[in-house]
């Protein structure tokens, strides 16, 4: 199979999950498949889970997959967590603090999203997603309370990073008020851009970073 393939491979084994819910899972694996193959590092590594979460992961959403998966995977018995840097450790607590349903699924996406935030470009491309309006309703699916916080419409990644900071009692920001900041496009901006797998469909190689 190739790389370029395996969002509809995965969405063609899915169990009787959500759909939307299926298409965000599916695009984050996807994504993360490419980058174990051009080796970045292991499926689970990538994706944000360690193997045993990954696994149960495959198995609620995409069943028939799972054999698949395993074989690029590893035995998850044999991988450990995935290694949390302070940032990514700080962006999972964070979700899984606004989690609306503490649901097994929250969990692993709050695990994923924090990995993928570690990525250079828009979280939506990031994540695999085909533009950011997915992203925010990704947040006000399964994050509501946090989405609701992000009243400006601040860049995804940007505002949970900000959030941390206020947490912890820090500010990066040179300004009071967003408005007067020299800073305000980078916060808030166009995030444009081309989705990473029709990038990949594209037959054109990860970017480098």
């Amino acid at each position: 199979m190739r790389v370029a393939d395996a969002y509809g491979w995965l969405m063609e084994r899915a169990g009787p999950a959500d759909p939307f819910d299926l298409h965000v899972v599916a695009s984050i694996l996807a994504l993360a498949w490419a980058e174990a193959l051009a080796g970045r590092g292991s499926l689970p590594f990538c994706a944000g889970l360690d193997g045993v979460a990954l696994e149960g992961l495959a198995l609620r959403l995409f069943p028939g997959a799972w054999p698949g998966i395993a074989v690029l995977a590893g035995s998850p018995a044999s991988l450990g967590p995935a290694n949390l840097g302070d940032d990514e450790l700080a962006v999972r607590d964070l979700l899984w603090m606004y989690a609306g349903g503490g649901t097994d699924l929250q969990r692993d996406l709050a695990a994923m999203i924090a990995r993928r935030c570690s990525r250079p470009n828009h979280l939506w491309q990031d994540l695999g997603l085909r533009d950011r309006g997915e992203l925010s309703a990704l947040m006000r699916r399964h994050f509501g309370a946090l989405a609701d916080r992000n009243r400006q419409d601040m860049k995804w990644k940007k505002f949970l990073f900000r959030m941390i900071c206020r947490a912890e009692g820090f500010t990066l920001c040179t300004a009071p008020v967003c408005t007067d900041c020299d800073d305000f496009d980078a916060c808030f901006g166009a995030e444009d851009g081309e989705a990473m797998l029709a990038h990949i469909r594209s037959g054109r190689p990860l970017p480098v970073y």
